[in-house]
């Protein structure tokens, strides 16, 4: 009897990974989409550079491709392997939960890391918005942490809805319920009480603690009582989301 020869867990995850982004690139389409809509904003808020500051249109920037990463990719990748049945045929291969899930993640991080620097590069090179070396590090930290909200929350819709389809619109949906939101919300254009909504929503606290990186020195106890707010988020649509998901659609 031939005895079964069980891969280590780097060589499973080493393997996933290596799908996960062969997955991306062929799929570019919808990544450029994750890259469009963040540098139509920095692009087309040059002239708030004057007024608001650099930080905050590259912290306004960056929140929306970090909404983008969370809800429009990793959330409809989610829905579609499962409904072509990828994660139920994953788990009876000798891959552990977490290894498969691991990959997915890793892949997203590193689609922040990208999406950060371009906007950085792009603000830099057109609209002229240069940070400190420590203001450019702790902007990659916000970011990660900000990024991992919108995957959480990403994490909640597929783990409700088990139908591809109602998992794209309704990701859709509250992506440009954000937009709307950040857009006029944040600025009081839709009164005290919304931009006050909108500063503790996980987009406000997102943006907060990323323009607060790009200039330490301006970070203040609103900065660190948003970083734990986000942080909280976080937590709290992660647990839900784990807690509901469902390997398949059945």
């Amino acid at each position: 009897m031939e005895e079964t020869i069980i891969p280590k867990t780097s060589t499973v995850l080493a393997a996933l990974l290596k799908a996960d982004f062969t997955t991306v690139w062929r799929n570019r389409r919808a990544v450029v989409m994750v890259f469009l809509v963040p540098l139509v904003i920095i692009v087309s808020f040059k002239d708030l550079v004057k007024t608001a500051g650099g930080p905050f249109v590259l912290s306004d920037s960056l929140a929306y491709g970090l909404i983008a990463i969370g809800l429009m990719g990793y959330t409809n990748s989610i829905a579609r392997d499962r409904d072509k049945g990828i994660f139920q045929r994953l788990r009876v291969a000798p891959a552990s939960n977490w290894t498969i899930m691991m990959s997915r993640l890793f892949v997203q991080l590193t689609m922040i890391i990208v999406v950060t620097t371009v906007i950085f590069i792009v603000g830099f090179d057109y609209d002229k918005i240069s940070l400190t070396a420590t203001g450019y590090l702790l902007t990659y930290f916000t970011a990660i942490i900000g990024g991992a909200v919108y995957l959480a929350l990403g994490q909640v819709i597929v783990g409700l809805i088990k139908n591809p389809e109602t998992v794209n619109s309704t990701s859709r949906l509250i992506y440009f319920t954000f937009v709307i939101v950040g857009m006029f919300g944040g600025t009081g254009r839709l009164g005290p009480q919304m931009q006050q909504l909108t500063q503790w929503s996980p987009y406000g606290t997102v943006q907060t603690i990323m323009a607060g990186g790009m200039v330490p020195g301006s970070w203040t106890m609103d900065t660190t009582n948003a970083l734990l707010v986000t942080l909280g988020y976080t937590v709290v649509f992660a647990v839900i989301g784990i807690k509901n998901f469902k390997w398949n659609t059945k």
